[in-house]
């Protein structure tokens, strides 16, 4: 019995060690932990919210930070937490259209109810204010705070920089798989594009308790839960500040579309790439400003469409020297021998002018770059062929990428005998069709990039970088720079062969064609070119080089339907050297809007020359055998180069 009695009493006591510490942990939570739990009870849901990485800032040669981030603040909603009854109450709070928020809500509950989706960005203080203070009213909708860029007040660089675009439907799916949702924004062009990779950083995220009116109940497990974002990777760049805004004013200047690529000869480094018309990124900064948009796409000018690596014209007058090199190389001619420029050259049944019928008299290939004579590069182009010229051409990278680190660039057309086979048919064109090639026109076309490439070959004596924005970037993980690599080609080309090139080039400058781009105490190296446009006005070109002894710059000037490039493209190059090399600046206005200067830049020329072939036909062209030309490109009037 007393047995019996004292096992009973154990297990009382057992079963009231049991209770007494279930009572304990029961009192810890109902008393002394209610706030937590209650609010864990009362949500019974825990949101996870994607923190956004600042993207990486992008760095001028100098150091001056031309793309920063700055703040903004983001409205977002969550479909199934968010009762539709409310879309005009949250609308009238944002001051937005009712119409716009709702379709935004359906897109983001058609893709996932559960996750948030933005459906304003860059709210302004006021509504941002007034939203804070009646959240408790709408489930669903989050405040967030997100980055946006920051740019320079004194220059766009659009084409240059590039913008970013909120993912486009089609590739949502896509893209999900690389970590991206559907309200991200993502690099859409310029090197926010070409470096999304690594401007991008990596999201974060946040974890929070909410009550069923949607309203913060406090962090999860204080935080500890929480992932932390990382910023993307600065790039640091070839391009001088400086330089870049001076080029935008003066393309602006002119009034007309055109480009300006200038290139360190020494390592391919592009300090200034400005392709106008331009625009201003605000435009697409946070929320995209649908005015500005409209009048972006609606225009003539099409300023999306970036000139400096798309715009792809003959290349006129500057392609003469591919072909003296090749003469030279080759030993086809010798430099000194004279020709006489008489001021007509006969091919077939056609006649083709050179400088408006008057000639330049005997002129051996300096004199014949100098001056530009049409009649000795027709000439040689016979001595040396069609398939050297080609060669020579591929050499200097034409007719293929230059590998910039820009998306979308085009690689423009060098001509060949395979390729007039499959256009034209086998024996069914004609050597004439190497008159107009001979001086850089007919089906030949470069981009303002390549022939920079070339500028710069020839100014450093025969080596062709790969042209390059981005130097290198600093890890943020590691804190480190990186500096990338790029390739470069030393072509097969001799320092005597550049010495009579560059010898034409400073006479051009001095006293041919190109005479606008004088600098005092500068010696510098200049052609003008002529692209032909059968609707219109022709281009400009100019390309230049400086100092000729140690070159530190390498400029190629494009300015659409301006005619003549010594009157409007080489100033242009001179105001660049200007600057570059000898640290003057021009009085230029630094609105964005436009530019207002005392400084006349598009004086008159000191020589004009004909650039493109003028063909007066002496009997009627016979369509089954193509003489010269390549349709009716060499048909025009006579020309200014």
């Amino acid at each position: 019995m007393d047995k019996l009695q004292r096992s009973t009493t154990h297990v009382s006591l057992f079963v009231i060690a049991v209770f007494t510490v279930l009572f304990i942990r029961l009192f810890y939570l109902q008393v002394l932990d209610f706030q937590q739990l209650g609010s864990i009870s009362a949500s019974n849901s825990i949101r996870r919210v994607w923190v956004q990485p600042p993207r990486g800032r992008l760095i001028d040669r100098n150091g001056a930070i031309l793309v920063d981030n700055q703040p903004l603040y983001t409205i977002k909603v969550i479909p199934a937490d968010f009762r539709k009854s409310r879309i005009g109450y949250l609308a009238w709070l944002m001051q937005m259209e009712k119409s716009e928020l709702a379709e935004k809500i359906s897109k983001g509950d058609a893709f996932n109810r559960f996750a948030a989706h933005t459906v304003s960005r860059n709210l302004n203080a006021v509504a941002v204010s007034r939203l804070s203070e009646n959240l408790w009213q709408l489930p669903g909708v989050l405040i967030d705070t997100d980055n946006k860029r920051m740019y320079p007040d004194n220059l766009y660089g659009a084409h240059l920089f590039g913008y970013l675009r909120q993912i486009p439907r089609e590739q949502v799916e896509e893209l999900a798989e690389l970590g991206y949702s559907q309200d991200d924004k993502i690099g859409f062009s310029g090197l926010e594009k070409f470096y999304e990779e690594r401007l991008k950083g990596q999201k974060g995220a946040r974890f929070e308790m909410i009550t069923p009116l949607g309203k913060f109940a406090g962090k999860y497990n204080n935080g500890k839960n929480d992932i932390p974002s990382v910023k993307g990777d600065d790039l640091y760049l070839s391009i001088d500040a400086g330089l870049q805004q001076l080029a935008e004013q003066l393309l602006r200047q002119t009034g007309k579309s055109g480009a300006v690529v200038a290139m360190d000869p020494s390592n391919g480094g592009i300090l200034a790439l400005a392709s106008a018309p331009d625009y201003d990124l605000d435009i697409f900064n946070g929320s995209t400003d649908s005015k500005g948009w409209n009048a972006i796409i609606t225009s003539p000018q099409k300023p999306l469409f970036n000139r400096t690596i798309q715009a792809v014209y003959p290349p006129g007058s500057i392609y003469k020297m591919i072909l003296a090199m090749a003469a030279l190389e080759e030993n086809s001619i010798d430099p000194a021998k004279k020709i006489l420029d008489n001021g007509v050259f006969v091919y077939g049944n056609r006649r083709f002018l050179s400088n408006e019928g008057k000639g330049h008299g005997w002129v051996d290939m300096r004199n014949a770059i100098t001056v530009s004579s049409n009649v000795y590069f027709y000439n040689l182009i016979f001595n040396v062929g069609f398939e050297n010229w080609t060669k020579y051409g591929a050499m200097f990278g034409f007719g293929d990428k230059t590998g910039i680190d820009l998306p979308g660039e085009r690689s423009g057309l060098l001509p060949s005998s395979d390729y007039y086979n499959k256009r034209y048919g086998r024996d069914k064109w004609s050597k004439g069709y190497l008159v107009s090639l001979a001086i850089g026109q007919g089906e030949l076309g470069t981009t303002p990039v390549q022939l920079a490439a070339y500028a710069a070959a020839i100014a450093n004596n025969g080596t062709l970088y790969q042209p390059h924005i981005v130097t290198g970037y600093r890890d943020t993980g590691t804190g480190k720079y990186i500096p990338l690599s790029y390739s470069k080609q030393e072509l097969p080309v001799s320092e005597d062969t550049f010495r009579i090139i560059k010898d034409g080039m400073i006479g051009v400058v001095l006293q041919g064609t190109g005479t606008l781009a004088k600098v005092p105490g500068v010696s510098v190296a200049g052609k003008t070119g002529t692209a032909q446009n059968p609707h219109g006005k022709d281009h400009a070109w100019f390309i230049a080089f400086a100092p000729v002894e140690n070159p530190k710059i390498a400029i190629t000037v494009l300015v659409e339907n301006a005619g003549f490039g010594g009157a409007i493209s080489a100033p242009i190059a001179r105001e660049l050297i200007k600057y570059y090399v000898k640290g003057e600046k021009l009085p230029l206005s630094s609105e964005q809007s436009g530019i207002k200067s005392t400084d006349t830049l598009l004086q008159q020329a000191d020589s004009t020359e004909s650039d493109l072939p003028v063909v007066i036909p002496e009997i009627p062209l016979n369509s089954a055998e193509p003489a010269a030309g390549n349709n009716n490109e060499n048909n025009g009037g006579e020309q200014k180069e």
